[in-house]
């Protein structure tokens, strides 16, 4: 079996080499040199020749090379000695081109367009030298040579006089656009046409122009009839309003019947192009119908046209809208959804392509994709108040299309869609997380582009976006962020992530400071750690810096700078401790000069005896900027440091490109404050000032929300307390008359005893005097000072006046009704809760506190007083 095997192999390489052998036969010579002594010769030209000679000779006898280059050279000659280049170098690179190949002519195309356009041709004979040769070579027999031709011959018409126009090109035009010329003539013609029109004025359009526009539209050659519609814009507007209804309307309404589809289409393309032109009355009458039945052609039968109805569909709806009537606009409406789920079938809510063929299932998705992207002007055209009820469903069919390209279409105009929506933008949150969860890298791209915009618009309750919008819930978003971010992270698109990490800086404007403490912080540590991507490492190390710039808690703040000290400044790995570099040199941009130098500066000094002279070269770099953020005279001791390290990195550095480095720097350090302009130095002084507030104001911020919460704590326990102290209230009152009913049923006989206590609190209540306030006051001090315990408590918690009154009517009545006594139950209840509020508002000695006295008192004796009465 090994034989077998060894003498197949062996068979195998012998044939090799006998092939190997038979290429012996066909092998040429090697040149030792590139060109041979003759053809040096014939490329050697007599430097004693002027430029004019020597274009002249190349141009006659010059290999195709050398043509080339006089040609392309052609400009300059025309700006030194315009004279002599047309007298002699012109008409020889006119022989030249009638047996050119594509690359000279397509050169002499830009050569000429160039002359034209820069106004260096002064006499109306070179012009026309020059238009001959480009109507000349406007029928080359290779299509690209000749339209590269025509595009020369359109954009030299703008700069052209309207004589040299009417004298070397309308009349040439009128022979071209006969029938009799080939179709690319006549194709040439039209697009000359609608070129010519916009020189000239609206009588010499009409007089000289349209017998050949109605001729060029009636063509035999459906792609003349095409190009002439397309055409009729710009002659439309060359003419007027007037004309144009009496004109070229007609004209359209014909084109629009016509039974080529690329005629057909080119004619919707321009009656949408112009429908500013035309009055409520053509719309209505003329427009409206003829859209109509073309839509409605289209969607039965040719899906090629589909393509281009459904691109143009926000316009056109936007065009005629004014024009519309209910019906008309709800069967726009109902069109433009139907295209949107144009080959799909809707299964329990979800979006799947049926099965149809390849080509025209791509048709059928892109019709999709451009109605997604006519998707924000369709909310305008439906009103975004009516969003929910008719287009919802739409846009959720395209977040959800099966095809990533619509998806990404979708995501595209997103930003769109919210800002139209404003205070219903809740309606599409769930459309936002599923984009920012597709399993499609380029969709998240497309959503990336405006994120910010996006996140800030969808947290906000349609204020818009800004810092004093109040901030929305979004549910599932911070879940779905982190979910993107390792989706990213996860691909090869490490542009992707960058992008994605660098939209992330706004989430502190988005959500609350202890959710990205807690779900993207520890994520930036890791990729500026762990990932091996330098520009996602730095670009997530400017995240973390906002991160920690917008932070409002100063515990999680230094923990923060504690983590970056840890990891990055004092890392194990010097490619952490470089990251630490880019880190503080972001915080330079961010933060203030005194935040820096307090938090960042020291640490970043001390990597001057770092073990890896990477880090150290890379200090070497960052030390005059290091320098600018040091105010003298208050941060003179960091100066010193910084002085130190350079003198420790003079006198003990021993590798050369630290040296090298550091020296450098040195002469930069002495000439910083010296050359640097004085509105330059003011300008940053200025922005360090206001980072420096926005800093002071973020403190207290931070202050007063914790005074605020514990004032609302404090709060809270007050009223936990007052809660208690009522229940304590109640219960002592409940005891007390229970108690004084027992003693009185049990000391007196029983009838006798009431009617006596009744009659005494209707004396006392019925003759309320005015000058004995003071010894009741007394009074009242003393029974406080003997009332039931838990009462003491309750005088010492101030309440104000209503606050305390509604409190002791609730506890009087309510023991009123349990006690049968009711005049002995409440008053002793209602004689302690004035009692308490006297004593406090003594303590404060004022006027205002005697009349609230007063008012308290006179309300205990009118209680007393209905009291006594029942």
């Amino acid at each position: 079996m090994f034989v077998g095997k060894m003498t197949l192999s062996q068979s195998g390489l012998f044939g090799q080499i006998d092939d190997l052998q038979d290429l012996t036969f066909i092998e040429r010579p090697i040149r030792r040199s590139l060109k041979t002594a003759e053809e040096i010769d014939k490329l050697t030209v007599d430097e004693d020749l002027n430029d004019i000679e020597r274009a002249v000779y190349l141009l006659s006898s010059g290999q195709d090379v050398q043509r080339a280059s006089v040609i392309v050279n052609l400009p300059n000659l025309v700006r030194q000695n315009p004279a002599e280049t047309f007298r002699r170098v012109v008409p020889k690179v006119r022989e030249v081109l009638h047996v050119a190949g594509a690359d000279m002519q397509l050169a002499a195309a830009g050569s000429f367009l160039t002359i034209l356009q820069d106004d260096i041709v002064l006499i109306q004979t070179h012009t026309h030298s020059i238009l001959q040769i480009v109507l000349l070579n406007l029928d080359h027999r290779d299509a690209v040579v000749g339209n590269a031709w025509l595009e020369t011959l359109l954009s030299a018409i703008d700069a052209l006089p309207k004589e040299t126009i009417r004298q070397e090109i309308l009349s040439p035009l009128v022979s071209k656009a006969q029938l009799s010329q080939s179709v690319p003539a006549r194709l040439a013609s039209c697009r000359i046409l609608g070129k010519v029109a916009a020189k000239f004025e609206s009588s010499v359009v009409k007089k000289d122009l349209l017998p050949l526009v109605r001729s060029l539209c009636q063509d035999v050659e459906y792609e003349v009839r095409s190009c002439m519609c397309r055409q009729l814009e710009n002659i439309a507007r060359g003419i007027g309003l007037e004309h144009t209804k009496a004109v070229v309307l007609p004209e359209l309404v014909e084109l629009a019947r016509d039974e080529g589809s690329t005629v057909r289409l080119a004619a919707f393309d321009t009656i949408i192009n112009l429908l500013e032109m035309f009055d409520s009355d053509d719309r209505t009458r003329v427009i409206f119908p003829l859209v109509k039945t073309f839509c409605e052609k289209c969607f039965k039968a040719d899906e090629a046209v589909l393509a281009s109805l459904s691109f143009q569909y926000g316009k056109l709806c936007h065009g005629l809208s004014a024009s519309f009537t209910d019906e008309q606009h709800l069967w726009f409406l109902e069109f433009y959804k139907k295209l949107c789920c144009l080959g799909l079938q809707h299964e329990n809510g979800h979006c799947e392509s049926q099965p149809y063929p390849l080509e025209l299932e791509n048709k059928y998705g892109l019709v999709r994709r451009n109605c997604a992207y006519n998707f924000p002007a369709m909310v305008l055209f439906a009103d975004p108040n009516h969003f929910l009820s008719e287009l919802y469903r739409t846009f959720s069919s395209l977040c959800h299309d099966p095809e990533i390209s619509v998806r990404r279409t979708a995501a595209e105009g997103f930003h769109e869609v919210v800002k139209l929506l404003g205070p219903n933008v809740h309606y599409v949150h769930k459309e936002l997380i599923t984009l920012l969860q597709d399993d499609s890298l380029e969709v998240l791209d497309a959503l990336l582009s405006h994120l910010q915009e996006t996140l800030e618009l969808a947290t906000s309750r349609g204020e818009g976006a800004g810092p004093e919008s109040k901030q929305v819930n979004v549910p599932d978003l911070v879940p779905a962020l982190v979910a993107a971010e390792q989706k990213a992270a996860s691909s090869l698109r490490w542009r992707v992530h960058e992008k994605l990490l660098q939209r992330y800086s706004c989430l502190p404007r988005v959500i609350s400071g202890d959710q990205i403490y807690f779900r993207f912080l520890q994520r930036m540590f890791g990729i500026i750690t762990t990932n091996n991507v330098l520009p996602v490492q730095k670009e997530a190390a400017r995240t973390l810096c906002v991160f920690l710039r917008y932070n409002r808690k100063q515990e999680q703040r230094q923990e923060i700078i504690s983590k970056i000290m840890q990891e990055l400044a004092q890392g194990r790995s010097y490619w952490n401790r470089l990251r630490f570099l880019d880190l503080c040199e972001i915080a330079i941009d961010l933060f203030s000069k005194s935040y820096f130098c307090k938090h960042f500066l020291i640490q970043a000094l001390e990597l001057v005896n770092d073990p890896v002279a990477n880090v150290r070269y890379k200090l070497c770099h960052m030390l005059p900027r290091l320098r600018s953020t040091i105010r003298l005279p208050a941060d003179k001791h960091l100066l010193q440091q910084l002085e130190f390290c350079v003198r420790k990195l003079l006198c003990r550095e021993k590798d050369k490109d630290v040296v090298a480095t550091v020296r450098k720097t040195v002469l930069e350090l002495d000439k910083m404050d010296i050359t640097e302009p004085y509105h330059k130095r003011h300008e940053r002084d200025l922005l360090d000032q206001k980072k420096e507030k926005e800093e002071t104001l973020l403190l207290e911020m931070e202050l007063l929300e914790r005074q605020q919460s514990e004032a609302k704590l404090a709060g809270e326990k007050h009223t936990e307390k007052k809660r208690r102290d009522s229940k304590a209230g109640l219960s002592g009152s409940k005891g007390m008359s229970g108690s004084t009913s027992g003693a009185t049923l049990s000391t007196s006989a029983g009838k006798e005893m009431r009617r006596a206590k009744l009659a005494r609190s209707r004396s006392l209540s019925s003759h309320p005097s005015t000058p004995k306030l003071a010894n009741s006051d007394k009074t009242l001090k003393v029974k406080e000072s003997g009332s039931c315990p838990g009462s003491g408590k309750s005088s010492i918690i101030p309440m104000n006046d209503d606050a305390l009154r509604s409190h002791h009517f609730n506890v009087a009545s309510s023991s009123s009704s349990l006690s049968p006594t009711p005049s002995t139950s409440s008053m002793p209840v209602l004689i302690r809760s004035n009692t308490s509020s006297s004593v406090d508002h003594r303590s404060n000695g004022s006027k205002d506190t005697q009349s609230r006295k007063l008012t308290i008192q006179r309300k205990s004796n009118s209680f007393g007083m209905q009291s006594g009465r029942e």
